[in-house]
């Protein structure tokens, strides 16, 4: 079994209050959980209306899988939402 834990600190511009990050944070974690088959939660800053702190647990056969996942959930968050920047990034992997 392999495990790989992500923390993606991402800033969100737009955002004019927490509600708006909540509402923006919902869709793509809710999004990223369903199309990875993911663990995905808010970790740190619950209180900062443009930063959002991210934890991401994936759990494979190989350590391979585990880091293409992760690679794949940035970029589409690169991707799909060109209005989130990910400001700080720490990956770590257990077998």
């Amino acid at each position: 079994m392999n495990v790989g834990i992500c923390k993606l600190k991402i800033y969100i511009p737009g955002s004019q209050s927490l509600k708006d990050k909540r509402n923006i944070l919902k869709s793509l974690m809710a999004r990223l959980q369903k199309q990875f088959n993911i663990s995905i939660a808010e970790v740190d800053d619950h209180d900062v209306w443009r930063i959002a702190t991210i934890g991401i647990a994936c759990v494979a056969n190989h350590s391979y899988r585990v880091d293409e996942v992760i690679a794949e959930i940035i970029n589409v968050i690169n991707r799909d939402y060109p209005n989130l920047e990910i400001i700080e990034k720490e990956t770590e992997f257990y077998s």
